[in-house]
């Protein structure tokens, strides 16, 4: 990694906010992130150059957007790196970004750290480079096909998961996504974008694991080609 304007996919977006801080010279970072996307611990000392915005929502909002656009316009020589964290950006959240993203003012760098490649619209992967930060362990098999969902196979899969807890499932949920969109057996829209961004949503604002896979799965088999 550097600190240059890029998309940093990773399912350690804590630990990542922390090495791209550790690679500062001179510059002044601004931070703003989601709850969920970085550990704050009680009087926790920061770095006097480091300037850290958490959200009010758990989600990253347009008005959070709004904030990074006004720090990257605030007068000053300083080199400035501006690290954007969320599980998954909305695509109003990364339209919202986009002209700044397109054109930065002089000094100013973007990095968007987030865990779902899968969500970042089109507009945004062609005008910053990609980095995904691959996760050492064995590979993880999917006891799902996608390519061929139906009703009998999403039933059997929710029973297999009715158990298991909302990180495992926000794990399972990004796998999924991955699957369905390189299977190209799927009508995927911006509507598809929200239903997979929703998902980490409910997830993260403690909606049963279960029901969220079930929900993700019947309204994908709805949009399945035929």
């Amino acid at each position: 990694m550097r600190l240059s304007s890029q998309v940093v996919v990773t399912t350690q977006i804590n630990n990542t906010i922390k090495e791209l801080e550790e690679l500062r010279i001179s510059e002044t970072i601004v931070e703003i992130v989601t709850p969920s996307s970085i550990d704050v611990v009680e009087n926790d000392f920061i770095e006097s150059y480091i300037h850290r915005y958490i959200t009010d929502k758990v989600s990253f909002s347009v008005s959070d957007a709004k904030l990074a656009i006004e720090k990257a316009y605030m007068s000053s020589d300083e080199r400035t790196i501006i690290i954007l964290a969320d599980k998954a950006f909305t695509p109003l959240v990364q339209n919202k970004l986009l002209k700044v993203i397109e054109e930065p003012p002089k000094n100013k760098e973007f990095i968007l750290v987030t865990q779902s490649k899968s969500t970042i619209l089109d507009t945004i992967k062609s005008r910053l480079p990609i980095v995904t930060l691959s996760k050492k362990g064995t590979e993880y098999k999917l006891s799902l096909d996608v390519k061929e969902l139906s009703l009998a196979s999403v039933y059997e899969f929710v029973q297999e998961h009715k158990r298991t807890d909302a990180k495992a499932m926000a794990t399972l949920v990004e796998h999924i996504v991955k699957e369905v969109i390189y299977s190209g057996k799927y009508d995927l829209d911006e509507k598809s974008l929200n239903l997979f961004l929703n998902s980490y949503i409910a997830l993260d604002m403690g909606s049963p694991p279960q029901f969220v896979l079930s929900a993700l799965l019947l309204k994908l088999l709805a949009r399945k080609k035929r």
